[in-house]
């Protein structure tokens, strides 16, 4: 499972940033799938597209885009993220990343894997939160 991802930022009444893609090998196939996401991408809010215009932004690694709805116009940011890790032990991004990937599989063990994250260590270490 990769690092990278492609993210969609947006304000609907609060700041939100959706998850379009997760879990890209590299930073050259997180870029493939930014650029086919300026195209594609349809923001959970349902609007009905009437006209799309994309906007790169001069780092070649985010776009604007702005959706024109029957009654509004909607604009998000499409961009491109690293995971990086924040703990000083290698293993912790290690065990972050592999929470990660059983999340979607995950049923009843949220509580067992709290607990084990519990006992690692007091220190910082790389978390995705249940349900991500």
């Amino acid at each position: 499972m990769g690092n990278w991802v492609v993210v969609a930022q947006y304000e609907n009444d609060t700041y939100r940033t959706e998850f379009i893609r997760r879990g890209l090998e590299t930073k050259e196939h997180a870029l493939e799938e930014l650029h086919a996401a300026a195209h594609t991408y349809v923001p959970s809010k349902h609007v009905v597209e009437q006209w799309r215009q994309v906007y790169r932004f001069a780092d070649q690694e985010s776009y604007l885009v702005v959706i024109k709805g029957r009654l509004t116009k909607w604009e998000c940011t499409l961009r491109i993220a690293e995971l990086i890790p924040d703990s000083t032990d290698p293993a912790a991004s290690e065990r972050a990343r592999m929470e990660d990937a059983s999340v979607e599989d995950r049923t009843t063990e949220d509580s067992a894997v709290e607990d084990r994250t519990a006992e690692v260590s007091d220190e910082p270490q790389d978390r995705i939160p249940p349900g991500y």
